[in-house]
């Protein structure tokens, strides 16, 4: 373990040994970053989540250090699915509610399909239900990054200019967004650990041409998914997802693109705290 791994508590969950952030005291709520992110991301929402009464736990996700790093994954959407219940239970909790964005989203759908006793509220950033998406040649150019790092030595590529690609895909997907000096410097530390971006990216390399069974579901349990207007997926993708919950739905529209809460916080925070209060 090494110096850095040790500054955060862990827990024991699916298999691995999990590293996260932790404030406030209540009702759980998890907080599941995506990529290329760590648990930081959420270092604007987890003070006015606990502030209103919640405790706001943020986990590294599984290959992100100082998280555990499987030595062969697996990297599915439905294991990052049994990772958030795993992690429920390992906090001594029996529900929450799950907050996720980008792979966390996916990761979010299938713990809320996979285990829907255990997650009162499901709310999702950036990422709308699998399936509502459907294929075209304006969501294949968004999505490019898909090929560039599923490719072959794709992670030495990225080492070799100490990571600028995070930087541009960081601006391509909040557009409008002027991004602060060392936004990135805390995913970029976390990268240069052993073993690290080789995660990170296999996650894009398990996904095959459809998303794991549990994404593909109906979600059974409450769900308020956020919309950034820049966003690569446009907020009315998000509208046509309705038919695939049965327990209640709805699209919160604000400003901003795929990293909406690092650069709206505010905006971010009064629609997260409104859909705890009322549970929806």
């Amino acid at each position: 373990m090494s110096a850095a791994t040790s500054t955060y508590p862990t827990v024991q969950a699916n298999g691995l040994r999990f590293a996260y952030i932790e404030e406030g005291a209540g009702p759980l709520v998890l907080l599941i970053h995506g990529f290329p992110d760590t648990a930081h991301t959420w270092d604007l929402v987890r003070p006015a989540v606990a502030g209103a009464g919640y405790r706001a736990v943020s986990p590294f996700t599984r290959g992100y250090a100082p998280t555990e790093i499987p030595p062969k994954g697996p990297w599915d959407g439905d294991t990052l699915g049994r990772d958030i219940l795993g992690i429920i239970e390992a906090l001594g909790e029996t529900r929450a509610i799950v907050v996720g964005h980008d792979w966390g989203a996916s990761g979010a759908y299938s713990a809320a399909n996979q285990g829907p006793d255990k997650v009162e509220l499901l709310i999702t950033s950036a990422i709308p239900h699998p399936g509502a998406l459907t294929p075209s040649l304006k969501l294949l150019w968004a999505a490019r990054h898909f090929l560039a790092l599923r490719r072959k030595g794709a992670a030495a590529k990225l080492r070799a200019t100490d990571f600028a690609y995070i930087d541009e895909l960081v601006q391509r997907w909040s557009p409008t967004w002027r991004v602060p000096a060392g936004e990135t410097d805390r995913v970029k530390a976390a990268f240069r650990e052993p073993g690290c971006v080789e995660a990170a990216i296999a996650y894009y390399a398990a996904l095959g041409a459809t998303p794991p069974p549990f994404t593909r579901k109906r979600v059974k349990v409450p769900t308020v998914s956020i919309a950034g207007m820049d966003d690569m997926i446009a907020p009315e993708v998000f509208d046509r997802a309705s038919s695939w919950y049965t327990a209640g739905y709805r699209v919160a529209r604000m400003p901003g693109g795929h990293f909406a809460h690092r650069e709206h916080p505010e905006q971010f925070n009064a629609i997260l705290l409104d859909a705890l209060a009322r549970k929806g």
